[in-house]
This record gives C-alpha cells, structure tokens and sequence, in this order.
C-alpha cells in the first residue's frame, strides 16, 4: 500500500499542515475539500480576531514548504483575523501543495476495499476506499481533519433543536459581522439574546454590547456565571484573557442582563418577538434575536464502515476524551497529545484537529499541528517521534470545577433542574 497516496479530508488548517508533514516524510498527500478554496470553514468566520498570535498559527512543517517560495512568515507577534489567516496562510500552503489539494471534492464514506466494518479479515493489508460521489480513491491511511464546523450545537437544551427552532428565522448560528452594514442594522437598537458561554459567545456579547442602543440577554445553561470570563490576566494567551476582561466589564456596567440556569425547550415567534421558554416552565421577555453559540459536534454519519472507538459521551477518541471532558474540568487547558491518544482500532485511520475533540470546546491550533505531526510519523513507521512530545501549550489560568454545571448552583437549587433565573453580576476587577 505504500505507493498509495493518504487522503486527508479537509483543506483547513490542521488537514494542510498534515500534508505538509506527509511531504517532509516522502509520503504523498491527496487533500480533499469539499468547499471551493482552503479554509473555507475559515472564511466563513473571516471577520473574527483570533486570540492566538501568528507564531502559534503557522505550523512548522508548513512553513518549510512554503518558505523556499519567497512566502514571508507575518509579524508572530501580531493577532489576525480569520480572513487574515487564509489569506496570508492558508491559501499560499495550498498554492504551494498544487494538485495535491482537491476542492469541491466532498467525502461521502469511508471503509476498506470490499469489506463492510463487520469483517476483521484484511483490515491491516487492504486499502481504504474514500468514497467521493460517485469516485472511489484507494489510501494507504487516511486522516479525517473535517471538523466541526458545519455541525453547530442547537439552542434546545437537551442536545436537539427546541420546539420551533428550526422554523424561526431570526436565529443565527455564528458571530455575527458587525461591519456589514445589513447585519448592523439586524442587530443595532435590539433586544438580542446570546446562548453560550464559550469564546464566540464572548466575542459576540462584546461586540454587539458596542452597538447603540442594543440590549442584550445573555443566557446560560449552567446555574452560576462561574469562571466563564476566563483566567483575565493569569491567561498565557493575553488576547484571550482579554476578551474575558472586556465581556466581564460588558456585564459590570449593566450593558448584560444574565439569565442563568436557562435550558431552552421552546422558541416561539410571535408579533412581540421571539419568546424563550425553558424546560422548566420559565418565559422570558420577548427578544428580536437570538444568536446560538453553544459550541459544535462532529458529523460521523459519513464514517459508519469504521471502526472507531469513541468516548460515548463526548464522541472524541477514547483515551483522549479524560483529558478535555468539560464534566471533569474548565481548565481549557490539556496535555500534549498524539498518536498514542487518537488512534482506533481501524489501524491508520485518525481523527484529528477540531473534530478529534468531539463536543469539546477550547481547541488550540498548536493543538492541531502536534496531533498530525505525530500521527504523520506513526504512519512513516516512525513510532519513537510519533511518542514523543514537542509542545507545551499556555494555560488559561482557570481551573476547577465542572464545566457543564456548577455544583454550588445546583446544590441552591439551580444548575439545570432549579428555575430559570436573571441576575444582576456583581463581579470583582480583575487583578
């Protein structure tokens, strides 16, 4: 099998930077992506500042291939946009890469050469077929680096659309881009309710707090605002720690009403606006809208003929999941991982990037760039570099406590199964 090429699915910034590794190995890439350039998923996100500096965005690997093309590394210093990103990275590594990089080529199925997932015989001598429409490519190994994007979690609050999500068109599912004047206007001099409490959710109670006349509801599922804002200052990323501070001086000066404990079981639209209801019964004050940002899932109908084995309850690779489960820490920050944390028993056959952490959040692209250097050595035959660790990742300078619920709340009587209920925060300066 090895004068097959390895199929990595998805020309984003973990599936580029994994072909590049493949070339520095002597093993051949064949990237495929099913949107129109690289980073699409990226592109789609363009307007939002990242809180990682350029010199933890370019993949090493990465560089070295482009480099010799007369690319000029930016400032590492510096915070780029998504659309900065491809632009300045993404687009030249898959220039550079050539034929290498397929797009509109989207993957349907992948399974070894007439054996269905049943079958054990051959699983380690036949091919993998990646089915592309209606065209079959042979792989030696193949690295699923699609991730998450096109998966947003729903605003229900039990895992699936609320009763009337679906049909209510004044629901969105990302950041909004504040500097295209028709979705200023959406926004601008409205009640607008933000559900999440990750980063995105951050960037968008931020941003649209800086609109006149703007009011925003601010809801979450957990019943205390905790740690959301992050570990300020204490953060090694200061871009993120900063936009915990701002969100947090948002909440200070009365520009946020929290509603905590909040689960959505119903969205209702009605002449008034858009009216929330809870699992437990409690009805908000009518909004104009709402945007969801309550994180991402994988999509794995495509990978049924493989043998994965998968966390059965954050659907990321089994002896990864302990060290990102949101149930068991907020931290945000995990140890350096590798071949060894994201292998399966369908051997060569990996998950990487966004999608290897499943439903959990707070993914690093340093993150990325270990797992495919790593996974690319181990399919060079290369085991003692594919053990090996060579990152250290920044902490977030939070840590403790359940990420999904807080157990002081739900001892008092919220967290998921107390009332609904909305606060005012009073919350100490950062220090």
């Amino acid at each position: 099998m090895s004068v097959l090429p390895v199929v990595v699915v998805g020309a984003g910034p973990i599936g580029l930077a994994a072909a590049a590794h493949l070339i520095e190995r002597g093993l051949e890439p064949l990237v495929l992506e099913a949107g129109p350039v690289a980073g699409s998923a990226v592109a789609q996100w363009n307007h939002v500042r990242l809180f990682s500096r350029w010199s933890e965005l370019v993949d090493p690997a990465a560089a070295r291939l482009l480099e010799p093309a007369g690319w000029r590394r930016p400032d590492g210093e510096t915070y780029p946009t998504g659309r900065e990103w491809a632009e300045l990275y993404l687009r030249p590594l898959a220039k550079a890469l050539g034929e290498r990089v397929r797009f509109g080529t989207r993957v349907t199925g992948v399974t070894r050469r007439g054996r269905d997932r049943v079958v054990d015989a051959g699983r380690d001598t036949e091919p993998f077929t990646v089915h592309a429409g209606d065209e079959r490519i042979e792989a030696q190994a193949v690295i699923d680096a699609s991730g998450t994007w096109t998966s947003p979690n729903p605003l229900g609050g039990d895992g699936l659309p609320a009763v009337g999500e679906q049909a209510t068109t004044a629901l969105s599912y990302r950041v909004p881009d504040l500097a295209d004047p028709d979705v200023r206007a959406r926004y601008a001099g409205k009640r607008v309710a933000v559900a999440g409490s990750g980063h995105s959710a951050l960037t968008a109670l931020v941003a649209l707090t800086e609109l006149p006349g703007t009011k925003v509801v601010w809801l979450l599922r957990r019943g205390t605002v905790g740690n959301v804002f992050g570990g300020g200052e204490a953060d090694q990323l200061p871009a993120r720690g900063a936009l915990g501070q701002r969100a947090q001086q948002a909440a200070r000066d009365g520009q946020v009403e929290t509603v905590t404990g909040f689960r959505t079981a119903s969205v209702e639209q009605t002449s008034s606006g858009v009216v929330l209801t809870s699992q437990d019964g409690h009805k908000l004050e009518p909004v104009d809208e709402v945007v969801v940002l309550t994180g991402f899932r994988p999509d794995l109908s495509w990978l049924s003929e493989v043998r994965l084995e998968l966390d059965a309850t954050l659907q990321a690779p089994r002896e990864l999941a302990p060290l990102i489960d949101p149930n068991v820490h907020s931290c945000g920050t995990v140890y350096p991982h590798g071949v060894k944390e994201l292998s399966h028993p369908e051997p060569n056959f990996y998950l990487v990037g966004m999608k290897a952490y499943g439903r959990a959040p707070t993914f690093l692209a340093m993150t990325g760039y270990e797992q495919v250097r790593s996974v690319v050595a181990a399919i060079a035959g290369d085991r003692e570099s594919a053990e090996r660790v060579e990152l250290t990742l920044p902490e977030t300078g939070v840590c403790g406590g359940a990420g999904v619920f807080d157990e002081p709340a739900e001892a008092s009587g919220g967290g998921c199964c107390g009332p609904a209920e909305a606060v005012t925060l009073e919350l100490s300066a950062p220090r």
